[in-house]
């Protein structure tokens, strides 16, 4: 699925088979890198499957899919800046394309704001940032293997590094008027979402 979506999308503004394939190839080799265990092609899977129930809302589809498939191709656990390294490459890489400049500014702005998840006024990217937590709300057995994961990818860093940090993490969604800024997630996730998230800052 995540090769055939991709593939079809970059043939739409070039013609170079090769290029589309090496640039598949780069981001499906990122998301496999052995250090990841939340963040792989499983997510992108999940973030493609939870925009199809909102697909109806979404205003620029192509924009949307590429922010997709970019949004974290760079996940370093030791890096504050993944998410500026991650937007930079999509620059450069549908910039390769021929993708419209005005477009690829706005799929940038959107990796972006998968930082801090905060409201937009684009409504593409509350789409985008609200899928990229759903996580967040699934059942209590499907956040806590989420939690496991990511704990995984922070193994560099010993319990009383990673546990002050992790909180500041929930907190931070926690301490949201509304962590889900759209009505089909809000509706859907939000209070589970808030239910697992302080259940896992009780357990740190």
């Amino acid at each position: 699925m995540l090769t055939d979506i991709f593939l079809h999308l970059v043939t739409k503004y070039s013609k170079d088979q090769a290029l589309a394939n090496n640039l598949w190839l780069e981001i499906f080799t990122k998301y496999s890198e052995p250090k990841r265990h939340y963040h792989t092609t499983i997510h992108l899977e999940n973030l493609i499957t939870d925009l199809k129930e909102v697909q109806g809302q979404i205003t620029d589809r192509d924009s949307m899919l590429f922010a997709v498939y970019y949004h974290d191709i760079i996940y370093k656990a030791s890096s504050n800046s993944n998410e500026e390294d991650s937007a930079k490459i999509a620059e450069e890489r549908l910039g390769e394309i021929g993708y419209p400049a005005d477009k690829i500014a706005k799929c940038t702005k959107m990796i972006l704001a998968t930082k801090l998840h905060k409201h937009s006024e684009d409504a593409d990217t509350n789409l985008l940032t609200d899928a990229d937590l759903s996580i967040l709300g699934k059942s209590p057995d499907e956040y806590l293997k989420y939690a496991e994961k990511v704990r995984k990818e922070y193994v560099i860093y010993p319990d009383f590094v990673y546990k002050p940090g992790r909180k500041k993490v929930l907190n931070h969604f926690l301490e949201m008027e509304k962590i889900y800024k759209t009505d089909y997630f809000f509706n859907r996730y939000e209070t589970q979402a808030r239910i697992n998230l302080q259940s896992e800052l009780e357990e740190l």
